[in-house]
C-alpha cells in the first residue's frame, strides 16, 4: 500500500514538472520566434552578417523548443532520438551561417553599426531570460539539457554581436560583422556535435542496460 503511494506521488511530481516546463518551452518558443523576425529583418536592413546568423540560430532555437515541447512528455528513447534532430538541424543553420558570410564577402557592403548593437542589446536581453527560465531544470534530461545549451549559445552569440556592432562603427569595415558571424556558426557547430555525441552515447547506453 505504502509503495503504491510513493508510485502515485512520484507520478504527481511528474506531471507538476512536466507541466512547469511545458509553460517554459511556450515562452522560450515565443521569444526566439519574436526576436527572430526582429533581428533578421533588422540584418537584412543593415547589411549584417552577425544579425542574419544570429536570427537564423534563433529560428533554430524556436524548432529545437517545439521539438522539447513535442517529446517532454514522451519516452526516454523519443526523448533522446529528438536530441540528435536538435543537432542535426543545428549543423544545417550552421553550414548555412557559413555560406551567408562567404556571399557577403564576395559581395562587400558595410553594415549599419548603430543597428547591429541596439538590435543585438535587445536581443541579448530577450536571451539572459530564457537563459533563466531553462538553467533551473537543465538537469532534468538530455532534452532540457540541449534546449539549455542553444539558450546559453545565443547569450554568448548576442555578446559577441554588440561588440561587432562597435567594432564595425570603430574600424569602419564589415570584417568584425563577418568573422562573427563565422564565430556564431562555429559555436553553433561546435555545440551541436556536442549535442549528437552525447544522444548517440545515451543510446548506446540504454541499449547496454537492456541486455
Amino acid at each position: 500500500m505504502a509503495k503504491d503511494c510513493c508510485i502515485v506521488e512520484d507520478m504527481d511530481l511528474q506531471k507538476d514538472k512536466n507541466k512547469t516546463l511545458r509553460k517554459v518551452f511556450w515562452v522560450v518558443l515565443l521569444i526566439n520566434l519574436v526576436m527572430f523576425f526582429t533581428e533578421a529583418t533588422a540584418g537584412y536592413l543593415a547589411h549584417s552578417n552577425a544579425l542574419l546568423a544570429d536570427s537564423l540560430d534563433m529560428l533554430g532555437d524556436a524548432f529545437v523548443y517545439s521539438i522539447s515541447l513535442f517529446v517532454l512528455t514522451r519516452s526516454y528513447k523519443a526523448k533522446v532520438n529528438a536530441s540528435i534532430i536538435k543537432g542535426a538541424t543545428m549543423v544545417l543553420l550552421g553550414l548555412f551561417i557559413i555560406f551567408a558570410a562567404i556571399n557577403k564577402i564576395l559581395n562587400p557592403v558595410i553594415p549599419t553599426a548603430e543597428t547591429i548593437s541596439i538590435i543585438g542589446g535587445i536581443v541579448l536581453i530577450a536571451n539572459v531570460v530564457c537563459f533563466f527560465l531553462l538553467i533551473k531544470h537543465k538537469d532534468t534530461d538530455l532534452n532540457v539539457k540541449s534546449s539549455w545549451i542553444c539558450s546559453r549559445n545565443d547569450v554568448m552569440a548576442n555578446a559577441s554581436v554588440i561588440i561587432a556592432g562597435f567594432l564595425v562603427a570603430y574600424f569602419n569595415s564589415m570584417w568584425p560583422d563577418i568573422l562573427v558571424g563565422l564565430g556564431i556558426a562555429f559555436l553553433v557547430l561546435k555545440s551541436s556535435i556536442e549535442i549528437i555525441l552525447e544522444g548517440i552515447k545515451c543510446k548506446k547506453d540504454r541499449a547496454s542496460d537492456l541486455l
